[in-house]
C-alpha cells in the first residue's frame, strides 16, 4: 500500500505504513500529528486548558435525538439553555437563550465562518434545516468566550463543526414520521477515502410538518455536499449546504385571554369579509439560502500549522402578509376616488417584503504549539451587501396599483467586518498554565434609501472600534480542575436598533465586563462542576417584550445591569447499563435603574401631541426573558442493542418586559419526554435502526416565549401581550438504514 492519509478523530498524515487495512492505520496515535480537519476551526474553539465555561456535544448525541427539529431544540439540555418555537414543535422557526441572552446577540459559527445576519445579528434556524446530520460536533461557550469571527458574543458562542469524511464507504437513509403531520427524510452517503487522497459526502433532507398551532405548517428542503483533497501534510476542502423554506407566519403569539380556550389561535394572516373572519392562504415565509466554503490547512512541521478559508453565502426571499384596512398613504400611494367620486384612504392588499443579500469573506489562522506554549494568530475580513425593498403585488381596489408587483420602498445595507487577534496559552508548571486573547474589531456599518418604518430619508453610517482582552489562567492536577477568568466584549446595534428606535432613542454599542470561576472533580465513576460568573453591563440591549412586525424581538439600551449566577453540572454512572447526568444553573439577572417609555395615545389611538411618551420609573428589575432557574436531568440506559433516555427540564418564571410585573410573564414549566431505540445487525445491511421518542410525555400546558405591548390610551394604561405555547403530548417515530 502506498503512503495513506487517513481521517481519525483528527486527521492524520502516516508515510509509509504498508500492509495494513484502513482500521489498523485509524488507530495508530503519532503524538506529532496533528487533525488537519480542526486546524480550519481551532482558533476558535476551547481546548482543555482554556479558561471558559463550554459544553461539547457530540454529532453522535445528536444525531440520537433528531427527527427534524431544529438545533435550538437539539441543544436545549445544556447547562443555562432554553428553547422556544414559534410552531410548538422545534420544526421550522425556532431559537435559544443562554443564561438569559437573546439568540442575536450569540456568535454562531461554522467551521469558523460566521453565521449571525450582518444585520440582524441573528441566525433564522429554518434557514439551517437538519444541518445537525452533517455536524460532527458543537461547542457552546458560555459568557464572553474566545475570540472568534463576526459578531462579539454578549451571551455565549457555539462553534459548529461539520462532518469529517469517513474512511470507508457508507450510504445511511432515514425516516421519521408522528405528530402534526410531520414527515423528515434523510439520505446520505461518502465515498471513503479514494485513492489515499479523495474524499467526497453529500446529504439531502426534506421536511415537513403542519405544526402544532393553527396553518403554522413548514416545508424545508436542505443539502451539504463536501469534497476533500488529503495530502502530505496539506488538506484542500470545498463544501457547500444550504436550504430552502416555506413556512406559515406564525410570529404573533396566542393572545393572553384566549390561553385558556384556543391554545392553537394564530392570528397572521386573518382579515374580515361580509363580516366573516378568515384566513389568508398565503400568509408565508419564504427564503432561499446557499452557503459556499473553500477551506485548505497546511502542516509547516512540528510545531506550526495553518489554515485559510474562503466563503460566500447568499440568500432571497421575501414575507407575504394579507394587510387589511391599509392606508394609502403608508405605501406612497394615492388615495382611490370611487366611481362615485368618494376619496378612499384605505384598501386591503397584499405585500412582499424581500430581502437580497450576499455575504463573503476570508477567515485565517495560524497556531503553534510547544510542549508549554500554545499561539494563536488569527484575522478575518468580511464583507455584506443586502437590499431591502417592499412590493404590493395586489390591492383589493381595482386599478389602484400604478403597476404590477409595485415597489414603495428600497434601502440598502452594506457593512464591512474586520478583526485581529493573539491567544497565549502557556503551561507554566505540569499543572497550572496562563492564557491571554487580545482581539481588535473594526465595523462600518451604512443604511441608505427608504423605509417603511423609518421614512424616505433613511441614512446611517456608523464606524466602531473595538478592543476585546481576555485573561485566565487554569489548573489542572488529577482529579481536580479549576480556571479563572476576565473578559471584555464590545458588541455594536444592530438594523432593528436604528429602523425601529423609539422617538428618543439613539443606539449604542454595548459592553460586557465577564468574570467567571469555575471548579471540576472527574473521577472514572462521577463527575462534578460548579462554574460561578458575573457580567457586568453597560448600555446593553435588552429585550422590551416588544417584536417588529415581522416577527423579530426588539431591544432597548439600558445603561446598567448584570447577571449573576451558579451553574452546576454533574453525572455518574450507576451501573454499566445506566448512566444519569444534570444541570442547574442558579442566577440573578438585574437591571439596576430601570426607566420604562410607553406611547401616549388619545382616545382615537393617535400620538398626543408634545406628549409621545411617558416615562414609569421602577428602580431595580428583572431582565426580561431570564429565569433565575434551568434545571435539566438525562438517564440514560444502555444494554446490548437497546437504549432508552428519560429527560426532564424545569425553567422558571420568564418576565415578558422589564418590569417584573407577575401578569406579564411566563408562568414556570416542567417538561418531561422518554425516548427508546433499538438496533438490528442483519447480515444483508450495516444496520437498522428503529426508536420512537415522546415529547412532553405528561402532555404539561406550557410557554417558552411572548411578546408585550404596553400603552396609555385616553389616560389609561392597556397591556397587550401574547404567548407562544408549545405543544402537548407527541411522539415521532425513526427508521435508520445504514449500508
Amino acid at each position: 500500500m502506498k503512503s495513506v492519509l487517513i481521517v481519525m478523530a483528527a486527521s492524520l498524515v502516516i508515510p509509509n505504513v504498508q500492509g495494513k487495512s484502513h482500521e489498523t492505520v485509524d488507530s495508530l496515535k503519532i503524538a506529532k500529528d496533528i487533525s488537519l480537519d480542526e486546524v480550519v476551526i481551532t482558533a476558535t474553539k476551547a481546548v482543555k486548558g482554556t479558561p471558559v465555561a463550554y459544553t461539547d456535544i457530540s454529532g453522535k448525541e445528536l444525531n440520537s435525538k433528531n427527527d427534524g427539529q431544529g438545533i435550538p431544540y437539539l441543544i436545549s439540555q445544556s447547562p443555562s439553555v432554553i428553547m422556544t418555537s414559534d410552531a410548538g414543535t422545534g420544526i421550522g422557526y425556532s431559537g435559544f437563550r443562554i443564561r438569559g441572552t437573546d439568540a442575536n446577540r450569540i456568535n454562531i459559527t461554522v467551521n469558523g465562518v460566521p453565521m449571525n445576519d450582518p444585520e440582524s445579528h441573528t441566525l433564522f434556524w429554518a434557514n439551517m434545516a437538519d444541518i445537525a446530520s452533517s455536524v460532527e460536533s458543537i461547542q457552546i461557550q458560555r459568557g464572553a468566550g474566545t475570540s472568534t469571527n463576526g459578531a462579539a458574543s454578549f451571551g455565549a458562542t457555539v462553534a459548529m463543526q461539520t462532518q469529517k469524511p469517513a474512511l470507508q464507504p457508507y450510504a445511511e437513509y432515514s425516516i421519521s414520521a408522528g405528530s402534526f403531520g410531520t414527515v423528515k427524510n434523510t439520505v446520505k452517503g461518502g465515498t471513503g477515502l479514494l485513492y489515499d487522497h479523495f474524499a467526497f459526502d453529500a446529504r439531502y433532507s426534506n421536511i415537513r410538518s403542519d405544526g402544532y398551532i393553527d396553518r403554522a405548517f413548514a416545508r424545508m428542503s436542505s443539502y451539504y455536499v463536501s469534497a476533500a483533497f488529503y495530502a502530505s501534510n496539506t488538506l484542500i476542502k470545498f463544501q457547500t449546504f444550504g436550504n430552502n423554506e416555506k413556512t406559515y407566519q406564525a410570529w404573533n403569539g396566542v393572545p393572553a385571554d384566549k390561553l385558556k380556550t384556543d391554545r392553537t389561535y394564530n392570528s397572521c394572516g386573518a382579515y374580515e369579509e361580509d363580516g366573516v373572519t378568515k384566513f389568508y392562504d398565503n400568509q408565508t415565509d419564504n427564503y432561499w439560502q446557499h452557503n459556499y466554503q473553500l477551506m485548505a490547512s497546511q502542516r509547516l512541521n512540528d510545531f506550526w500549522n495553518m489554515a485559510l478559508t474562503l466563503h460566500y453565502t447568499d440568500g432571497s426571499g421575501y414575507y407575504e402578509d394579507y394587510k387589511a384596512g391599509a392606508k394609502y398613504e403608508k405605501y406612497k400611494l394615492p388615495n382611490y376616488i370611487d366611481p362615485s367620486g368618494k376619496e378612499v384612504k384605505k384598501t386591503d392588499l397584499v405585500r412582499r417584503k424581500w430581502l437580497d443579500n450576499d455575504f463573503y469573506g476570508a477567515v485565517y489562522n495560524a497556531n503553534y504549539r510547544s510542549e508549554s506554549m500554545q499561539i494563536t494568530l488569527g484575522a478575518a475580513a468580511n464583507k455584506y451587501a443586502g437590499n431591502h425593498f417592499g412590493r404590493v403585488i395586489w390591492a383589493k381596489q381595482v386599478n389602484s396599483l400604478p403597476k404590477p408587483d409595485y415597489e414603495y420602498y428600497r434601502n440598502t445595507g452594506d457593512k464591512t467586518d474586520y478583526n485581529a487577534y493573539a491567544k497565549v496559552n502557556y503551561l507554566f508548571t505540569d499543572y497550572f498554565n496562563g492564557y491571554a486573547d487580545l482581539q481588535y474589531r473594526g465595523i462600518d456599518y451604512t443604511i441608505k434609501g427608504n423605509d417603511d418604518k423609518a421614512g424616505d430619508n433613511l441614512y446611517v453610517n456608523r464606524h466602531w472600534n473595538f478592543f476585546n482582552p481576555k485573561v485566565g489562567f487554569n489548573f489542572n492536577k488529577g482529579f481536580h480542575n479549576a480556571f479563572a477568568s476576565f473578559s471584555v466584549a464590545h458588541r455594536e446595534p444592530n438594523r432593528d436598533n436604528f429602523t425601529e428606535a423609539g422617538i428618543n432613542e439613539r443606539p449604542v454599542p454595548e459592553r460586557l465586563f465577564d468574570y467567571e470561576a469555575g471548579y471540576s472533580f472527574t473521577h472514572p465513576r462521577f463527575h462534578l462542576g460548579a462554574n460561578f460568573y458575573f457580567m457586568d453591563y453597560n448600555n446593553q440591549l435588552i429585550l422590551t417584550g416588544k417584536i417588529s412586525e415581522i416577527g423579530e424581538a426588539l431591544t432597548s439600551n439600558i445603561k446598567e445591569s448584570y447577571r449573576m449566577g451558579i451553574e452546576l453540572t454533574a453525572g455518574i454512572t450507576i451501573t454499566k447499563w445506566l448512566l444519569w447526568s444534570g444541570n442547574v444553573t442558579w442566577s440573578r439577572n438585574k437591571i439596576k435603574n430601570f426607566i420604562e417609555t410607553v406611547s401616549n395615545l388619545d382616545s382615537n389611538w393617535d400620538p398626543v401631541p408634545g406628549q409621545e411618551e411617558v416615562q414609569f420609573q421602577f428602580g431595580s428589575t428583572d431582565i426580561a426573558f431570564s429565569p433565575n432557574v434551568i434545571a435539566n436531568s438525562m438517564f440514560n440506559f444502555n444494554w446490548k442493542n437497546f437504549s432508552a433516555g428519560f429527560n426532564s427540564q424545569y425553567v422558571s418564571r420568564q418576565h415578558l418586559d422589564n418590569t417584573s410585573s407577575k401578569s406579564r410573564s411566563i408562568d414556570p414549566y416542567f417538561i418531561n419526554s422518554l425516548r427508546v431505540g433499538y438496533i438490528i445487525k442483519p447480515k444483508f445491511l450495516k444496520e437498522i435502526g428503529v426508536d420512537v421518542t415522546v415529547n412532553n410525555l405528561f402532555n404539561t400546558e406550557y410557554e417558552t416565549n411572548g411578546n408585550v405591548y404596553s400603552s396609555i390610551v385616553d389616560g389609561k394604561r392597556i397591556d397587550s401581550a401574547a404567548y407562544f405555547t408549545q405543544a402537548g403530548i407527541n411522539a415521532m417515530a425513526r427508521l435508520t438504514l445504514k449500508f
